[in-house]
């Protein structure tokens, strides 16, 4: 808005309004590039929560098995006759796994053995699984073959940090 006053006439010049328009367009790239920041991690809880729900479900499966292919159907008596240096699976397939340590393996991609009404979407096929047993009663104070350590470490698609799981089966 242009007025005149004593002869001259004020209002906005050219540089004013070029400065304005740098301020306005640093404003604006600093709150986009903040608003991309937050939007690229917004997937993470997602992403963290899907691979708790894909811990359990191994987890509960391989803690339901036998504790050692000697171990009787109910686990009752314990076994007396584990090695632990042969672990590892006696099948082939997951579907006749029977114990705890025919789990034994490296950077499978999940699936679900079908059993009934449980079924696997396919957001799962890009996270990796791998899963270590040994012989660790030592670490619970028993006697080596009397506890399984049971390791299931989880790599999820993209960036996301690789996630470990611990837990122990006992001969009992």
């Amino acid at each position: 808005m242009l007025t005149r006053f004593k002869g001259h006439i004020y209002g906005t010049t050219f540089i004013e309004l070029i400065i304005t328009m740098v301020i306005i367009s640093i404003a604006l790239v600093s709150v986009t590039s903040l608003f991309s920041a937050t939007v690229g991690r917004s997937a993470d809880p997602l992403w963290q929560v899907k691979t708790l729900k894909l811990a359990q479900f191994y987890m509960d499966e391989i803690l339901s098995k036998r504790y050692d292919e000697t171990t009787p159907v109910g686990g009752v008596p314990a076994s007396t006759a584990v090695h632990c240096g042969s672990l590892g699976p006696e099948e082939a397939n997951r579907e006749d796994f029977d114990d705890v340590d025919d789990y034994i393996t490296s950077g499978i991609t999940p699936t679900i053995v079908n059993s009934g009404s449980i079924n696997m979407d396919t957001s799962y096929t890009h996270y990796r699984i791998a899963i270590d047993v040994a012989c660790r009663g030592g670490d619970l104070g028993l006697s080596p073959e009397n506890a399984k350590k049971i390791t299931l470490t989880i790599t999820p698609p993209g960036s996301m940090s690789v996630s470990t799981f611990t837990t122990y089966k006992g001969n009992f």
